[in-house]
């Protein structure tokens, strides 16, 4: 089996899926495989749930990496002839530095913004909700009464992010960077349940919904 096949089947699909296929099942099987759904005292479970996850990322980045080549820089092996076809009804590929834009109040829900650069960028007010941001560079950024309700915030850097008054309600910020992120009067909790994920979450020096500092 070749490298290729077999990040295909590590997403469960089959050959010459498109982008669009590859990124939902990889939030599907992020999603059924987030170690934060498995119970911590099984060990074997945890440590199957990290395994899988890994596969997961590097099959997706994979294909998500030849997919979003440009036709013209690659040459087509003879065994797979209908890629070239694939890659012309492909859209065109997406500019990944955003660093500074303005989107305050824009309707970004359900946008795949993973791994684009979004530092400094303005998305006071934007509605995010649903939005897979895996590896998303947002340090810096302005997020202010932004709702990121459900949003994938995984990996995502938002070192001094501002984050006032976001609705994080079912946000996923496993192992983002929060450092010096101001979180004030930021939704997080229903009552005296914590509703965000933060497994691996760093966030020294963040103010904290309450106004304290994270230690």
């Amino acid at each position: 089996m070749s490298d290729l096949e077999r990040y295909y089947r590590v997403l469960e699909l089959e050959p010459g899926a498109t982008l669009e296929e590859v990124n939902q099942a990889y939030k599907d099987l992020v999603f059924v495989w987030h170690p934060d759904r498995i119970p911590k005292d099984n060990l074997r479970l945890q440590q199957k749930a990290q395994d899988k996850l890994k596969a997961i990322n590097e099959a997706r980045e994979k294909l998500r990496s030849l997919k979003t080549k440009p036709q013209t820089t690659h040459n087509s092996p003879p065994p797979q002839p209908e890629k070239p076809s694939q890659t012309t009804h492909q859209q065109p590929r997406q500019n990944s530095d955003l660093s500074g834009k303005d989107y305050s109040r824009a309707n970004l829900s359900n946008k795949d913004l993973s791994g684009r650069n979004l530092s400094y960028a303005n998305l006071s007010g934007a509605n995010l909700s649903d939005t897979f941001m895996h590896k998303v560079n947002l340090r810096g950024a302005n997020l202010s009464e932004a709702n990121l309700f459900r949003a994938n915030l995984l990996l995502a850097d938002l070192r001094e992010a501002n984050l006032r008054a976001a609705n994080l309600i079912g946000a996923d910020l496993s192992g983002a960077d929060l450092r010096g992120a101001d979180l004030t009067g930021a939704r997080i909790r229903s009552g005296e349940r914590l509703l965000v994920k933060l497994v691996g979450t760093n966030l020294a020096g963040a103010i904290m919904p309450d106004g304290s500092i994270y230690q």
